[in-house]
């Protein structure tokens, strides 16, 4: 892979090549991008989207736009701070009108966009969708649907559904968002399909990053980027493009250390169990009198988290230049985090937050109730999707239908994509939105 390809100014819909010489100076084509995203629907719903604790009544806790915005924040620092030395590296492209800021910018478009396709009530959203066609009502589907069809459905994935948004057309509106390659490029964190399933050590086989409806809008991304191919055998399967492993980074620095900052705040880790491994983290760049000056717990974690997170952009610079031929041929099989030396206290923080957050009851109680909720919304919808279709519509499938926003009222002859195009609609829906549209759809309220 070289740097040149791998910064494509082409958008998706593009018919034409763009150049960063011929760009308008006061807004880049890659500072487009990320006006785009933040003006769309899809990010908009991320503001009552659950990041650690669902439905929250405290005004503290993070959502995911709010998760989503300090990522790109964090982004943005990793792809400048890469960026300037891969110039000096790489004079041809400061001679191309490449600059570093381009490098953050885009990192900081991919990274405000890597939540977007999450469905509501966290990854336990995914979870429901994809238990619903495995064991749940939707499995009578299977047997009407190719393997790696149905895969995306049982498997059913926030970094594909992300993909589809950013680049799904409609009547009137060609290539989705229509953001440059280079973005979309550093979004594809699992840059393969759901099938087939060969888990290996290289973190691009952790997951899977379009659906089948988007496959042939993939194999045009990763082409134009010149992304290298893992497989070829003919299943799809490339290697990342590399700022992908700052989107990565950003995301991991994040959801560490400000979930765990969030679970202190909330009172569910206890403040100087948690401090103690906060402290190990920032131990050679921590003023301790300056700490110890601070009255209020809330101010004592906000330095060290602070602290903790310039520690970590530190380390994943520093390993991603450090193996930046690797990164590039695709032998770099890693997440940046997963090489850094603090590797041991990383890991015993996302142990305390998985004990002390994630499976509190709080959360689990909710993600009970999302489990539900979901079911109940696909089977009414996709089942009055269905029968509209097959001309066997009841009345209240007809109001069902109705119910669907436009863009959702479309009867593809495809089943696949008909239930693709339901389980995108849930998916898009926020946690109060899913909650309020399935009492009334239940007759729990009017």
């Amino acid at each position: 892979m070289n740097w040149e390809q791998l910064l494509s100014l082409r958008r998706y819909g593009d018919r034409q090549t763009r150049t960063r010489a011929a760009q308008d100076e006061t807004r880049l084509g890659f500072d487009v991008d990320f006006d785009r995203i933040i003006f769309s629907s899809a990010f908009r719903s991320l503001q009552d989207k659950t990041q650690v604790i669902p439905l929250s009544e405290t005004d503290f806790v993070h959502t995911r736009l709010t998760h989503s915005l300090e990522v790109s924040v964090v982004g943005r620092t990793l792809g400048r701070r890469v960026g300037k030395v891969l110039l000096e590296r790489h004079p041809n492209l400061a001679e191309l009108g490449y600059t570093f800021n381009d490098f953050g910018t885009i990192v900081a478009a991919a990274s405000v966009t890597h939540d977007i396709g999450n469905p509501p009530f966290g990854h336990s959203g995914e979870k429901a969708i994809g238990e619903y066609f495995k064991s749940g009502r939707g499995i009578k589907y299977k047997e009407q649907l190719s393997a790696k069809e149905y895969q995306d459905l049982i498997d059913f994935e926030g970094n594909a559904n992300g993909f589809k948004i950013l680049t799904e057309s409609r009547e009137g509106v060609s290539g989705g968002l229509r953001l440059s390659y280079a973005t979309l490029g550093a979004f594809l964190k699992y840059p393969k399909e759901s099938l087939p399933k060969k888990p290996t050590n290289h973190i691009i086989d952790k997951k899977y990053g379009f659906f089948q409806s988007e496959k042939e809008s993939f194999l045009d991304i990763a082409t134009d980027l010149g992304l290298k191919q893992k497989s070829i055998s003919g299943d799809i399967s490339f290697y990342r493009h590399p700022l992908a492993y700052l989107v990565e980074a950003a995301d991991d620095i994040c959801y560490t250390i400000i979930d765990f900052e969030d679970g202190i705040n909330l009172g569910l880790i206890e403040e100087e169990f948690a401090l103690e491994y906060l402290i190990k983290l920032v131990k050679d760049t921590i003023d301790s009198k300056k700490y110890h000056s601070l009255p209020y717990k809330k101010d004592r974690v906000s330095y060290l988290r602070a602290l903790a997170i310039g520690v970590l952009i530190n380390e994943a610079v520093d390993i991603f230049l450090a193996n930046e031929e690797a990164i590039l041929n695709g032998t770099f099989d890693k997440s940046l985090l997963d090489k850094c030396k603090y590797e041991a206290q990383i890991n015993d923080i996302i142990k305390i937050s998985v004990t002390k957050i994630y499976k509190s009851k709080e959360v689990l109680e909710k993600e009970v109730a999302g489990y539900r909720i979901i079911a109940d919304l696909l089977n009414i919808f996709v089942n009055s999707l269905n029968n509209k279709f097959h001309g066997m519509a009841s009345n209240y499938d007809q109001l069902v239908f109705n119910l669907l926003p436009e863009e959702y009222q479309i009867e593809s002859t495809n089943l696949y994509n008909r239930i693709m195009l339901i389980c995108s609609y849930v998916a898009g829906m926020s946690d109060s939105y899913a909650i309020r549209i399935h009492k009334k759809l239940t007759g729990n309220t009017i």
